[in-house]
């Protein structure tokens, strides 16, 4: 489904009245407008599938030095974020890590990134954010052997609610060999 930009004007619009604001203020006249605009951008990834998001960043290049299942390909600290889809509150300061271990090629390292940040524009939860990124990988890959760690702060934890401003959530989605292997699970949880 295509966003509506027109709608959400007259939905933020709305909102501002309901909190009691003057929509016509200088302040607010064009909140509509500019929130409708910050939308399709934090919003992107709604567009797209995971397999269009596959397709969209599917660049490999062949490495046969790379298909020894001893070696793992890790990419730590891609910075994104997101928005829970339960309060549309922002999950922010995450940290998405991201192993696989090559199938006869490997991705570009900054499509690994885009997949990461794509899937995080879209109302979401932290668990199928990680989820989705491993899929991607995989189809992309064609390596079953994929992990995602992710790490963030949720502000319907920090800022509503229990008003914890500290707390830290972290998932795991490991697969293939990263669910059994000891010594790949050791590479993926130490900072070399």
């Amino acid at each position: 489904m295509k966003m509506d930009t027109e709608a959400i004007k007259d939905h933020i619009r709305g909102l501002i009245i309901a909190l009691g604001e003057d929509p016509n203020r200088e302040g607010l006249k064009d909140t509509p407008n500019r929130v409708a605009k910050m939308y399709e951008q934090i919003f992107e990834g709604i567009n797209y599938s995971n397999d269009e998001i596959a397709q969209m960043f599917d660049k490999t290049f062949e490495e046969d030095t790379l298909t020894d299942s001893k070696n793992v390909v890790i990419i730590r600290d891609i910075d994104i974020f997101s928005c829970c889809e339960h309060h549309l509150a922002l999950m922010y300061d995450m940290n998405v890590t991201v192993a696989y271990i090559p199938n006869g090629k490997v991705i570009g390292l900054s499509k690994i990134a885009r997949v990461c940040d794509m899937v995080g524009k879209r109302l979401q939860l932290q668990e199928r954010i990680g989820k989705d990124i491993a899929y991607i990988i995989q189809k992309i890959s064609n390596s079953k052997d994929v992990a995602v760690l992710i790490k963030g702060k949720h502000s319907c934890m920090t800022m509503r609610g229990i008003k914890k401003n500290n707390s830290i959530t972290e998932t795991a989605i490991l697969q293939g060999k990263f669910k059994d292997d000891y010594t790949l699970q050791n590479k993926l949880y130490s900072r070399i």
